[in-house]
């Protein structure tokens, strides 16, 4: 699709682009759930796919980035212009996410091939992490695809409940280390996945911050910063998640983060 005959006309180079680019979103989304899918039903022949998407995935970084820098130096319109910056940003995200698919399917792999399985506790409480990166995951890439800034505004109060459920299953972890009811080798596997799925939920933070950054002018450092401290709108959201997921956990209300 990325036809260099379409470089003569910008605009439609940059519709086909964006199409392209959402191909690429998809696939690095299905790519990640599937290696959640495995995380706790494994399957080798999911895990052969994940492999080859992700390769997928790379090819499509480096065929748009390529294609996205001819356009580039053509003279664009300012709005054909946010749109290649915001493909430039988000592609690199995509990216990373799936090798975070990656990384968590070989965890998976690891569990299987060495016998290991979390305590129903632990189980329980990876499973409520991923639904709350999976949510966050599902808003970032929606708010690229259908070019919304509604969305991507509700991204980051999500990204800070998985920041603060991360913390909290760290600190159970810990108890259960303390408690040898589980093991150290395992107790790496968890805390490899914990970090991953943090990461992933940065990408996505970072996904929604570049269409807010790009379309609003806003410097987004300065954009988080401000909202986490004085934005209410920011709280209620935050709150409302973080009671949702705390609920999951057995939690009865949810701690001030």
């Amino acid at each position: 699709m990325l036809d260099e005959r379409l470089l003569a006309t910008p605009a439609v180079a940059i519709e086909v682009s964006r199409e392209v680019t959402v191909q690429m979103a998809e696939l690095s989304k299905k790519t990640m759930e599937q290696a959640i899918q495995i995380l706790f039903n494994y399957d080798e022949a999911v895990e052969e796919t994940i492999r080859e998407n992700e390769n997928r995935i790379d090819k499509y970084e480096d065929k748009l980035n390529a294609y996205l820098v001819r356009i580039s130096k053509h003279s664009l319109a300012s709005k054909d212009n946010r749109t290649v910056s915001k493909m430039l940003h988000c592609i690199g995200n995509f990216e990373r996410i799936g090798d975070h698919a990656v990384n968590i399917m070989e965890s998976a792999h690891e569990l299987h091939e060495k016998g290991l399985h979390f305590s129903g506790d632990a189980a329980n409480e990876l499973r409520i992490l991923c639904d709350a990166m999976m949510k966050a995951m599902s808003m970032a890439y929606s708010s690229f695809e259908k070019d919304d800034l509604m969305i991507a505004h509700q991204v980051e109060p999500l990204e800070e409940v998985v920041d603060t459920l991360n913390i909290e299953l760290k600190n159970r972890h810990i108890k259960r280390l303390q408690e040898a009811s589980c093991t150290v080798e395992l107790g790496y596997v968890y805390q490899d996945l914990l970090t991953n799925i943090e990461r992933v939920s940065d990408h996505c933070s970072n996904i929604a911050g570049a269409m807010i950054e790009i379309d609003e002018h806003e410097n987004i450092h300065k954009y988080l910063h401000n909202i986490k401290k004085d934005d209410m709108d920011f709280q209620e959201s935050y709150h409302k998640y973080l009671n949702h997921y705390y609920l999951e956990l057995g939690q009865p209300e949810a701690k001030e983060a």
